[in-house]
């Protein structure tokens, strides 16, 4: 023990949110002790994981100690009041300059405004530690960028975190704060999450407001990464709040969704769809795990059917959405500016720019229409199980995997972007490892504002034992 009375044994950057501010209540230990042992876990890992593109220690601390004296007072500001955060650099954070991953914005500014999650999380007493690494404009499923290099795996420091929200999964992976704000727009939260053996929920559109709006439209989500899903449900408590600054936010959910997690799995009906019907190849280890989990959720009460939901792969229609998208972000960009994107991003803004507003309605035909067959299939389904991914994290600063003959991203991720076409609730639960030591997640989704059940269903893996990763080796030895 120390003379404030913290425990030299406690690591504070392995717990939970929820067990942060369980300690804190108790007066076990203090934000400004859990910001310090963060911030030092952040510094130590960045040379070797390039997750953060800004570290706030002199802001965190200051937040830190504000939080301390009111916890001392009993008197919290709100739910996570101390709880070290992140936040990705897509989302603007007052203070700090929101950068995209791109050497077209400058720092030069006022950045005074939060965006709806930031402001949220700083009215419940949240200390922001970070701005998170994304590629340029959040444009693919890798995280590197002009601006910042590679973000690489916790788990092996040659492969790849994962994107966009790369950087927020490798800080949460590597105890750099257990919650973290990610993006969305094609798997951005999953697939990282997913590569780095965290959990990470898009939530229903709408649910957690988004502003400045995103200029790839209703495809692109605010979700969080945590270590768990019982941190994610207290996480969306916080931020899935309305915001009068994004017209197509819904209103506040019925009730808490922290209260909604013991409820379990029992008596739910869940599809497992192990390839979309056939549609995607899948590694066998990536089967193997996810199929015991599955098993696991049958024992837990779960009614599982093998079944696949009716749909093509819908990469075309999603390319015609996601590039007219990528095109409307750099519209304004000059020659010299353009010539310093990521080459990839300037390959698909090109062809964003050459479509037509028939191409983008035929897009947004099949984007209805693949909606309305998930409807339908939510009528005999509570829950859709699928792989997250069908590989584990490849090499790092590659779009794609060697030799795989994939062209793009989407290559590589068909069970996540044609969600986000949906507009569903759809989670990553990490439910071990492959024979390389990566980790494997579990795709859950659910029909629109049923975000309840896909938390009920991860926690349950959580709490049987079926959820989690070992430890990342680079995580005990920074310890």
């Amino acid at each position: 023990m120390t003379d404030s009375g913290l425990d030299l044994d406690l690591d504070l950057t392995e717990l939970t949110a929820v067990r942060l501010v369980e300690g804190y209540r108790k007066g076990e230990f203090s934000p400004v002790d859990a910001t310090r042992a963060v911030l030092e876990r952040a510094e130590r890992i960045q040379p070797e994981v390039n997750a953060f593109v800004r570290l706030l220690a002199d802001e965190a601390l200051a937040q830190a100690r504000e939080s301390t004296e009111r916890w001392r007072r009993g008197e919290p500001k709100g739910l996570v009041d101390g709880v070290p955060t992140t936040v990705k650099d897509i989302i603007l954070l007052r203070g700090a300059p929101t950068l995209r991953g791109s050497k077209t914005i400058s720092e030069k500014g006022r950045w005074d405004e939060d965006a709806p999650s930031v402001a949220r999380l700083r009215e419940h007493g949240a200390v922001f530690v970070g701005k998170t690494t994304t590629p340029e404009f959040g444009w693919k499923g890798v995280t590197d960028s002009p601006l910042s290099g590679p973000t690489r795996n916790p788990y092996d420091l040659t492969r790849t975190a994962g994107g966009s929200s790369g950087g927020a999964a490798a800080a949460v992976a590597l105890g750099a704060g257990p919650l973290a704000l990610g993006t969305d727009g094609g798997g951005s939260v999953r697939i990282p999450a997913a590569f780095c053996g965290i959990f990470g929920l898009k939530p229903t559109y709408g649910r957690v407001p988004l502003y400045p709006a995103s200029a790839f439209g209703t495809l692109s989500h605010v979700g969080p990464m945590t270590r768990d899903a019982a941190d994610a449900a207290l996480l969306l408590d916080v931020i899935g709040a309305p915001d009068a600054r994004d017209w197509s936010a819904l209103a506040a959910a019925p009730g808490p969704f922290t209260a909604e997690l013991p409820h379990g799995t029992r008596g739910l009906r869940v599809a497992y769809s192990p390839s979309l019907g056939g549609q995607v190849a899948v590694r066998p280890a990536v089967a193997a795990a996810v199929r015991r989990a599955v098993e696991r959720l049958a024992e837990l009460g779960a009614y599982v059917t093998e079944a696949d939901p009716d749909f093509a792969d819908p990469v075309d229609a999603f390319h015609t959405l996601w590039f007219a998208g990528a095109a409307r972000v750099t519209q304004r960009l000059g020659p010299h500016q353009r010539k310093l994107l990521d080459p990839g991003l300037r390959e698909i803004c090109a062809a964003g720019a050459r479509l037509s507003a028939l191409d983008y309605l035929a897009a947004v035909d099949v984007r209805m229409e693949l909606g309305r067959r998930m409807g339908r299939f939510h009528e005999s389904y509570d829950l859709l199980v699928t792989p997250t991914l069908p590989l584990t994290a490849f090499e790092a600063d590659a779009e794609v995997p060697k030799a795989s003959g994939h062209r793009r991203w989407t290559g590589w991720t068909p069970f996540t972007y044609p969600f986000n076409m949906t507009q569903q609730p759809a989670a990553t639960v990490p439910v071990g490892v492959d024979g390389e030591g990566l980790p494997v997640g579990l795709q859950i989704v659910a029909a629109r504002h049923r975000d309840d059940l896909v938390l009920r269903a991860a926690h349950a893996l959580y709490e049987a034992g079926a959820a989690g990763t070992p430890r990342p080796e680079l995580r005990s030895a920074g310890s």
